[in-house]
């Protein structure tokens, strides 16, 4: 899985790096079809915003969530990710 991380009006550290690569591994363990993950967290004056969009085979998917705390909204983003994913796994399987 390819894991692309920008920022928008903020610069990325190393940390905020490694949190992001160790939240979004987590989401494997439900999918393990996909292929590669875009991930953008911003700063609007006291608004931290993190969006990430996953291409899963089949399907493209969004999230984005926003918190005081960027890490939170991080947090806030990988938990809509995981639901979203077992979503779509679920679809999946109950089609075949």
């Amino acid at each position: 899985m390819q894991i692309n991380i920008s920022g928008h009006h903020l610069e990325v550290t190393d940390s905020l790096r490694d949190y992001v690569t160790s939240k979004i591994e987590r989401l494997s363990n439900h999918h393990d079809r996909i292929t590669t993950t875009h991930v953008i967290l911003s700063v609007d004056k006291l608004i931290q915003k993190a969006e990430a969009t996953i291409h899963v085979s089949g399907k493209d998917i969004h999230a984005d969530a926003t918190h005081e705390d960027l890490y939170a909204a991080i947090d806030a983003l990988a938990d809509k990710l995981d639901r979203q994913l077992i979503k779509h796994k679920e679809k999946m399987r109950s089609h075949r």
